[in-house]
């Protein structure tokens, strides 16, 4: 098989990773891609950084066995755990992409208020994401707000209804009279909670993730390294799961289908 016609590898500590894969399939129609999803693991946000390391670093080499020509750690835990090492180890052979929380863009909204960054205690515990809040702490105020038990709720497939609206307004409502200026998704897992996150914001305040950028990203290496696929539509997605159940995988592709 040409290498160009390889299948691109996305990993998540669950299904999170899905929201990313959803905008490169947008992106890059043509491309075939295998994405694995560690629920048997999740959530990584709690465990040690050693922990999620070698766990990210066995999902890498599971997709390297299914003949991937390209990675992306579509994981803001297991990136801030791994990536360094991952591309010391990897990025001879192959592209290695992460994905942090999206600040700058928050940040060049110019509005007032304060910038809510919602991720794992793990994600804003990390050096990496410090340094990267401390680049712009200077230009807004930041507001790190971890949230601990939603990837679990999102992992069961509550995106709506009582219990995630309950969850969300109990982190938001206390933030509302000092001001909202956007909102950063730190977690893969989290836009699939916007919606409900939006309408007890009233669709009054951006909501922002890093997928779409970290999809640019990939495009960008993939035409660099001359990896890209010669196809323009028809690519298709397979899913694994470490989890031995046929539940998570329709849920991985209804999360896929779903607007």
């Amino acid at each position: 098989m040409k290498v160009e016609c390889r299948p691109i590898g996305f990993f998540d500590s669950g299904v999170g990773g899905i929201s990313v894969l959803k905008e490169a399939v947008k992106l890059l129609p043509g491309e075939d891609f295998i994405y694995f999803g560690d629920s048997n693991n999740a959530p990584y946000g709690i465990k040690t950084v050693e922990e999620a390391s070698k766990l990210t670093f066995e999902a890498v080499e599971f997709l390297i066995s299914k003949n991937i020509k390209a990675v992306v750690i579509a994981c803001n835990t297991a990136t801030s755990a791994a990536i360094v090492d991952l591309r010391k180890k990897y990025s001879i052979v192959m592209p290695v992409i992460g994905i942090e929380p999206a600040l700058k863009p928050a940040v060049e909204l110019k509005r007032k208020g304060q910038i809510v960054v919602m991720a794992t205690p793990m994600t804003l515990a990390e050096r990496k994401f410090n340094n990267l809040m401390n680049r712009y702490k200077s230009q807004a105020q930041m507001y790190p707000m971890p949230c601990p038990g939603l990837v679990e709720l999102i992992e069961q497939g509550m995106v709506e209804g009582e219990a995630v609206e309950k969850y969300l307004r109990d982190k938001i409502e206390p933030l509302k009279e000092e001001g909202i200026a956007a909102i950063v998704l730190g977690c893969t897992h989290y836009p699939f909670i916007k919606k409900t996150l939006s309408k007890l914001l009233n669709n009054e305040v951006p909501i922002i993730d890093g997928s779409l950028g970290t999809v640019k990203q990939l495009k960008r290496e993939l035409i660099k390294s001359n990896l890209a696929s010669e196809k323009r539509e028809g690519g298709k997605v397979t899913v694994y799961n470490s989890l031995d159940s046929d539940e998570i995988i329709k849920l991985s592709y209804k999360l896929l289908e779903c607007e």
